[in-house]
């Protein structure tokens, strides 16, 4: 089982979908925490490491064989936990195919404080490939997030797409938050525009499948996402 750890209850229903489409057999548990979020905003991520561990520690007690956290803001803190089953970010496979396709990523947020998390990600995804000359610009998208709170979820997917649009020079465009996908069926750009749903999605299950076969691995280390080389 794949126990999934949300800031919005929008997801649910994105993912729940997902797997009807790739991952039939998975059972998923959700949980949704809006105020992991709503404090993680005003005071940092660090300061709601203790929520997360214990949401974690929930979760692997109802049977988890992995965690999912498809937070951007609070995944860098879901990733560091141990919770003695693999817990994963679900952008972290989008940043090693951003990675991948080339070495100028603009991320794009509706969210301040998922920038310098997701920056951080790519980064990391860079020196893990042996990629160090990647460079990460940001742009977000201006009035996006206020949208999002009124529950208008095209208007949402619109000023994202509309701010991914806008983008010049770049090799690929990261959107960093998983409610941010639906703007990659608005874009017009010729850049690829990446979304961390369904990889993340994947990457969650192969993790719970595995965990049911194999020892548990050490927690303190990001899983990594096999990726071409070259």
């Amino acid at each position: 089982m794949l126990a999934l750890l949300h800031t919005s209850p929008v997801h649910v229903p994105v993912f729940d979908a997902l797997r009807d489409e790739d991952h039939p057999d998975l059972e998923l548990r959700h949980t949704v925490d809006e105020e992991l979020l709503t404090r993680a905003r005003i005071a940092g991520p660090a300061a709601v490491a203790g929520e997360v561990r214990a949401a974690l520690g929930r979760a692997v007690a109802d049977g988890a064989d992995a965690v999912l956290c498809t937070c951007s803001t609070i995944g860098g803190v879901a990733e560091r936990a141990k919770a003695g089953v693999p817990v994963l970010r679900v952008d972290r496979p989008m940043a090693a195919a951003a990675v991948a396709i080339g070495p100028r990523v603009t991320v794009v947020a509706a969210l301040e404080s998922t920038l310098a998390p997701t920056v951080a990600l790519v980064e990391d995804e860079a020196r893990a490939a042996g990629r160090p000359t990647v460079t990460v610009r940001t742009l977000s998208a201006d009035g996006a997030w206020a949208r999002f709170e009124a529950g208008d979820r095209h208007g949402f997917a619109a000023a994202v797409a509309a701010t991914a649009d806008s983008v010049t020079g770049a090799d690929v465009i990261v959107l960093a938050q998983a409610s941010m996908a639906p703007a990659q069926r608005l874009v017009t750009t010729a850049i690829p525009v990446l979304s961390s749903p369904r990889p993340g999605l994947a990457a969650g299950a192969d993790a719970a499948r595995r965990a049911r076969t194999q020892p548990v691995r050490a927690q303190n280390q990001p899983v990594r996402i096999p990726r071409a080389t070259g």
